[in-house]
């Protein structure tokens, strides 16, 4: 079959590549060869390398193609997960505090009511890891589980990634991702050519274009494969994506030189050719893609952090408790026994003070809620599984639901001050639509935005019916011809055509020149066959002169049907307009108006136009372009001066409009976070152009808004820039949020990052309302999400699809990853996963306030009942003159926070919410008072803690102020310190009940069984445990108590008054608060409560605002922010072009080496 291709003559540029910029950073031990220098690298410079056999087993063991992104190993779990947990201060104090409960005789409450509790909570949290970690171990093997033709035993075999080694042949067919590095052989396009998709990699939505050597593009079948002997020599594996030094050296022959030209990295897509040959050079995670990704860091979250440091100093307040208790304790021994004499004390021997300090620290480490971690991770974890099933966030046609990979950092969902997007797959779908156009002052096409394609039957029928039916043909017909769009028929026979094409956009010209009757359907080296509404016609192609972007417009010189040449040339607007004849320039204005209205809807624009040439003139023209494209020295440029000279003197004929789709509702999303004040920032490694485009669809740019674009070639340009932009442009508003948007290239952003001048651009970066950095590489991605994190101090979010984003993923407090067309990896390395942008509106400002608010309260609310009853024991240390001796018996302590305290806070953890999901997505700035820690901080954390010494003050004295007199009973008994303890401990559960119940935002039925029933549950307790002795042999003590506490009318009256006093001041400061100082929040809450719409809160605080701003500008007078006023004179228009530059293959070459008259190899 093979033999029927035409092969025409490619250029074949063999270039030099260095090993700069310290390639050897990862170098394995086992493949290090000293001494060999290989072709490419600089003279005279060695270069340690790998050699590669073909059809050979291998002499060197290599890196498995196993891939994981996994946080834990069987191997790593146990060290890994130990040093995450006592990361957490808590856990090394209660860790200290049963080592010391094992001395005998210090510990007042045994030997293991902290170990027990302490190992339950590791054992929770290890289990709740393994679960989380599961996930990600499973969505690894899905990765590692696909197939690919391997070349076993002369026969192509589908076998698994893993189970693919360095040296395999691979086949690969269209639409499959590189299982890894590999260096092309051959393909099922003429000369070893094949296109990739690489947005997984570098986020560029362009084709590009691979070409395997000439010596090995007529291996086209399993045959020719198999017979393959020699050896391949390459550079160790490193993680520069853009270079690559090696050598194939068949058996007796020379060697031949590769490059990047030659290499399929993993993670990049085959697209657009059938079939391609490889031998696998690089594997797993030696593979360049997973060099560039680094291991999954261990995150903890702000508030966990915080409660971390607030621990530390909750511990330093119980050492001063335990010091002052023990100093005490010392004094009473020593100055006041003696007058104690009636405890016959006086012959025991003195307490030493060291363990007496161990037993009041033992008796006080209460203070800090043991079951606080444990109660944290099981409602996280619960947390995780509602974000699971949220039907909201569940995407039907890819059956994608949410996915929490990690439960720690729920809260920090609600933190969020800066989002880091991906632009390729993330903001968009990376499909092309053509829209609109505007043809000889006539604009053609439909307004609403929910239009999928190009649909206007007037265009039509003014072809055949009106004055401007011929310029519209040639329109159309510019857009068949004019382009380097190959045409592939379908291989069942049907007139179906497939176009490949390395740019997305001429792609969707040609689609649309099609679907409005002027159909390409063929391309030979020299001609192009168009059906234009029915005829056949055939244009010869004598010059093709590419798109770059300094030209911003690509031409085709052609002979028309009649013998005639023409110019067809499209572009962007700035370079066409400067270039229109005076008599070529009928519909300039008219034209220009129309541009600006596909700019406003987030199109991206092409002008087009033609030129007129004679055959004199092409023929003299002919030459110097001749002499330029063979030029050895500056050749580029020679080529741009020699097209300036014929793209001249063109006559505008109108100008496209190409939708560069985004996912449904990222406008919208945008538009609510920035609400929120959330900034988001786009960093994509594709064109300015396009980013820009895209910045203004996505309504992260508009139109009225000063752009700042940056894009210099030296440090010191970008530092002259910098301080210009800091004096001039922001001035005394550095800093502060200005409606200026930043674009920055690739290369400034190198230099803006380097140290020099990395502290003036985050200045520049942050006082501007919108941020889009291109061209950037996945390292530099990772850079700017850590300057920010560590610099600003602000919690940061980073979202994307691609391999190319897990760098910036794994570095943002918060990596999303979107589940999307270009693999796993990035949804691997994430903390949370959904399938579209539009999901994380709901994710951040409904599920991360939800969250934030429920763990905050959770963790304040823990602190404090748990201090309520411990601190209770100070109290009575000064009683009992410092003994250390316990008010409660000692189970009823342990039970405390595990049987009757134990519910509400779950109830508050999982179901507490102050607005509906509704409000919360219609009001985004709800988000603020979560963004801005309003609800947690340590002003707020010390305020609870004082509040629970105060209830425990009262709860305390109280009651023994009711029994002072020691006369509890009717019949006179007096109550021992039991009786005492139990009261109090009654008074402490109803008291922390009824708080938590204060403190719920929303009651349900899950809230009163959780409150009241917490206080049944003591009560019943109560009247149970006294009765276990003798049957079991513990609580002798309480023996009778359920009589004695249940028999006492002082009781009863204390359970009335007592609490009641304890909770007087919260209920008043709520009234207070409620009723004069309402915030935006408790006004939406009561309107939801009251079953009023909430937007009328929004409209009532709206109206005072104005009115008080109104009131203001009477009676002051000030200048308006000179940085609002700014805008560009100039209305930017994103011009649709993207296709890769400076490639393996010219354009121009690339179609002379087509004939899709000719049938293309199977590849068997």
């Amino acid at each position: 079959m093979h033999s029927d291709l035409t092969y025409m003559p490619l250029r074949f540029v063999v270039e030099e590549f260095s090993d700069s910029d310290g390639c050897n950073e990862y170098e394995p031990m086992q493949n290090q060869r000293d001494g060999v220098t290989l072709a490419g690298a600089e003279p005279g410079r060695h270069v340690e390398h790998r050699t590669i056999l073909l059809n050979l087993p291998q002499t060197q063991k290599f890196s498995s193609n196993k891939i994981s992104t996994a946080k834990y190993s069987f191997l790593t779990f146990l060290p890994k997960f130990l040093f995450e947990q006592f990361r957490k201060y808590s856990n090394i104090f209660f860790l200290f505090i049963a080592l010391m409960q094992q001395i005998p005789n210090v510990s007042p409450t045994g030997r293991y009511t902290t170990a027990v509790p302490l190992v339950l909570i590791l054992c929770v949290s290890a289990l709740k890891e393994i679960i989380e970690d599961f996930k990600r171990h499973r969505a690894n093997d899905e990765v590692n589980k696909r197939k690919v033709l391997v070349l076993r035993e002369e026969d192509w075999r589908p076998l698994c990634w893993t189970e693919v080694h360095v040296g395999d042949i691979v086949k690969v067919v269209n639409g499959q991702f590189f299982p890894a590095d590999l260096v092309l052989l051959s393909s099922s396009e003429p000369q070893g050519m094949c296109y990739i998709e690489t947005s997984n990699l570098d986020g560029e939505t362009n084709l590009k274009i691979r070409q395997g050597l000439p010596q090995t593009s007529s291996l086209l079948t399993h045959r020719d494969l198999a017979d393959l002997r020699g050896e391949i020599e390459c550079e160790l594996p490193n993680r520069h994506l853009y270079d690559f030094i090696g050598t194939i050296r068949p058996t007796d022959r020379l060697a031949l030189p590769l490059g990047p030209d030659q290499v399929l990295l993993r993670g990049a897509i085959l697209k657009n050719t059938n079939w391609i040959f490889g031998i696998v050079i690089y594997t797993g995670h030696e593979s360049k893609v997973m060099l560039n990704s680094t291991a999954a860091p261990l995150k903890r979250s702000t508030v966990d952090k915080l409660v971390n440091t607030q621990t530390l100093m909750l511990f330093a307040v119980l050492l001063g408790l335990s010091l002052i208790s023990a100093l005490a304790n010392e004094f009473w021994s020593t100055k006041l026994i003696d007058q104690h004499w009636y405890l016959g004390l006086k012959g025991f021997e003195k307490t030493n003070f060291f363990f007496s300090l161990l037993t009041f620290i033992i008796l006080y480490n209460n203070l800090i809620p043991i079951s606080l971690q444990v109660t944290l991770e099981l409602v996280k974890f619960i947390q995780a599984i509602f974000i699971n099933w949220d039907l909201d966030m569940y995407h039907e046609e890819s059956d994608t639901p949410a996915m929490a990979r990690t439960s720690n950092l729920n809260e920090e969902l609600g933190q969020v001050k800066y989002v880091f997007s991906d632009k390729t797959g993330t903001l968009t779908r990376n499909v092309m639509e053509f829209r609109k156009c505007t043809i000889a002052g006539i604009c053609y096409g439909s307004d609403l935005e929910s239009t999928e394609k190009f649909s206007d039957p007037t265009l039509l029928d003014n072809i055949e019916s009106h004055s401007t039916g011929p310029t519209i043909r040639q329109f159309m017909t510019l857009l068949a011809v004019c382009h380097t769009v190959v045409p592939e028929k379908a291989v069942d026979g049907t007139e179906e055509i497939n176009y490949q094409a390395s740019s997305p956009d001429e792609r969707a010209l040609v689609l649309g020149a099609k679907s409005l009757g002027f159909i390409f359907h063929t391309r030979t080296p020299d001609f192009v066959t168009v059906k234009a509404m029915g005829s056949e016609e055939k244009y010869e192609i004598l010059n093709v002169l590419e798109f770059t972007s300094n030209r911003k417009r690509m031409s085709v010189i052609v002979r028309l049907p009649d013998g005639s040449l023409s110019l067809m040339t499209k572009g962007a607007d700035s370079v066409i307009y400067e270039r229109l004849a005076e008599g070529g320039q009928d519909y300039k204005d008219i034209t220009l108006e129309h541009l600006d209205s596909f700019a406003n809807l987030g199109l991206r624009t092409l002008c087009i136009a033609v030129a007129t040439i004679s055959e004199s003139f092409y023929n003299s023209w002919k030459e110097i372009y001749y002499e330029a494209s063979t030029a050895i020295v500056d050749r580029e440029k020679k080529v741009e001066a020699a097209a300036e000279l014929i793209e001249t003197n063109l006559r505008l004929l109108g100008a496209t409009a190409i939708e560069d789709k985004l996912q449904e509702g990222v406008p919208e999303t945008i538009a609510n976070l920035i609400k929120a004040e959330i900034k988001v920032w786009v960093l994509t490694g594709d064109k300015q152009e396009t980013a820009i485009n895209i910045g203004y669809s996505c309504h992260l740019l508009s139109q009225s808004m000063l752009v700042i674009t940056v894009s210099e070639e030296s440090l010191d340009a970008m530092r002259d820039t910098l301080k210009r932009h800091i004096d001039d442009t922001f001035g005394i508003h550095l800093r502060e949020e200005n409606d200026i948007g930043l674009v920055i290239d690739g290369k400034s952003l190198k230099f803006a990052l380097s140290y020099e001048c990395r502290r003036d651009f985050l200045d520049v970066a942050i006082s501007c309302k919108s941020v889009i950095c291109c061209r950037v590489s996945p390292l530099q991605k990772a850079e700017v999400v850590d300057l920010v994190r560590h610099e600003v101090r602000a919690i940061t979010l980073a979202i994307g699809d691609g391999a190319n984003d897990v760098g910036m993923i794994q570095a943002a407090h918060i990596g999303i990853g979107i589940s999307g067309v270009e693999g796993l990896q990035a949804a691997c390395a994430s903390d949370y996963s959904i399938a579209q942008f539009r999901y994380l509106n709901k994710l951040l400002l409904v599920h991360g306030v939800w969250n934030y608010h429920r763990l905050t309260k959770l963790i304040l609310y823990s602190f404090y009942k748990n201090i309520c009853l411990y601190f209770i024991e100070f109290w009575f240390a000064t009683l009992s003159c410092f003994s250390g001796q316990i008010v409660f018996e000692r189970w009823t302590i342990g039970f405390y926070n595990v049987i009757f305290t134990a519910a509400p806070p779950m109830v508050i953890g999982l179901f507490d919410q102050y607005c509906s999901a509704k409000s919360l997505l219609q009001f985004p700035a709800l988000y603020k008072s979560s963004q801005n820690s309003e609800m947690f901080n340590v002003k707020i954390f010390w305020l609870w803690c004082l509040n629970a010494v105060y209830h425990s003050l009262l709860l305390f004295w109280l009651p023994v102020i009711a029994l002072l007199h020691d006369v509890a009973f009717k019949d006179g008994k007096a109550g021992d310190y039991l009786f005492l303890g139990n009261m109090v401990y009654t008074f402490v559960v109803v008291t922390v009940s009824v708080k938590a119940g204060l403190e719920l935002g929303a009651w349900t039925w899950l809230s009163h069984l959780a409150i009241w029933g917490s206080i049944a549950l003591w009560f019943v307790f109560l009247a149970i445990y006294p009765h276990v002795w003798p049957t079991f042999n513990i609580a002798s003590v309480m023996v009778g108590m359920d009589r004695y506490v249940y028999g006492c009318s002082v009781f009863w009256l204390c359970l009335l008054l007592i609490p009641t006093s304890a909770l007087l001041r919260d209920i008043i400061w709520k009234v207070v608060r409620r009723t004069l100082f309402k915030s935006l929040r408790e006004e939406i809450q009561d309107l939801e409560r009251s079953n009023k719409d909430p937007e009328t809160a929004i409209q009532a605080t709206r109206r005072r605002f104005t009115e008080t701003a109104r009131l203001l500008r009477n009676v002051f007078s000030r200048s308006a922010n000179p940085m609002h006023a700014v805008q560009s004179d100039v209305q930017l228009h994103g011009y649709a072009f993207s296709q890769e530059e400076n490639g393996a293959v010219l354009q121009s070459d690339l179609i002379r080496a087509y004939d899709t008259t000719k049938t293309k190899p199977s590849g068997l």
